[in-house]
């Protein structure tokens, strides 16, 4: 497997790029609902699981992860992808080799030694990226062996709903459930996974909702984590206006 190998200043330059430009250029505003570092989970690792339905994803968790203070964050990868893009095991990235059993027990193991140690790491239990609207959700075993082998770490469950709705760019938003905290050590593999996946499920569906319900606008209730972007249209408007902005 390959480990991570954090480099603060590649990390600090980088996350202006991904902020200013890659993030920006590409999503319309992305928000935030939800406690990332609940007091509940002080003093323990943190294990983030999320739905992994975009390319995407990543780079949205790194975005939100930049905004905490005081904490050192590291993401799982799969193999093929890290080694093509290698830069972003500067970033705390590591990888996961699904095809090989060997590797992705050594995977998980350092998962658990992360966790161990108190940091903060991010998983997409369900191995591949899938349709947003894709169910029911299927999430691996792997979250639930890192899970007995760190049994003192805190999961904090984490939903990303995204979509084309009422401009020419994406919106996103994330959604940080509740912290679990349970005796994992105790408890058998295959019930922390059904465990896990009915947790993750239903926050989705509940996220889901509140963005239907509000007919496609952001809910109040998600904070900004990126400056909004104008779309194409209210550029136009703008330039109907001779570029006066409406008060």
């Amino acid at each position: 497997m390959l480990e991570a190998a954090k480099s603060g200043s590649f990390d600090r330059l980088f996350y202006r790029y991904n902020s200013l430009y890659l993030l920006r250029r590409h999503f319309h505003s992305i928000g935030i609902s939800g406690e990332l570092q609940p007091p509940a989970a002080a003093g323990r690792g943190i294990f983030y699981l999320m739905n992994h339905s975009s390319w995407w994803d990543g780079l949205l968790a790194y975005h939100a992860a930049g905004k905490l203070p005081g904490s050192r964050h590291y993401f799982m990868m799969e193999e093929e992808q890290l080694r093509k893009y290698a830069f972003f095991r500067r970033l705390g990235a590591y990888s996961i080799n699904p095809g090989s059993p060997g590797d992705s027990r050594a995977s998980l193991r350092y998962t658990a030694g992360l966790l161990q140690a108190g940091e903060r790491v991010w998983m997409y239990p369900e191995g591949e990226i899938l349709p947003l609207e894709h169910r029911p959700l299927s999430l691996k075993e792997g979250a639930a062996l890192v899970l007995r082998l760190s049994p003192q770490a805190a999961v904090v469950p984490v939903t990303l709903y995204h979509g084309l709705f009422r401009h020419t760019k994406p919106e996103a938003t994330l959604l940080a459930g509740d912290p679990l905290i349970f005796p994992w050590a105790g408890m058998e593999r295959a019930d922390i996974a059904r465990r896990l996946e009915a947790v993750l499920s239903e926050q989705l569906e509940a996220h889901r909702s509140r963005i239907v319900n509000n007919r496609g606008y952001m809910p109040a209730e998600f904070k900004p984590l990126l400056r909004k972007g104008r779309s194409t249209h209210e550029w136009y408007d703008l330039l109907r206006r001779g570029g006066r902005s409406q008060s």
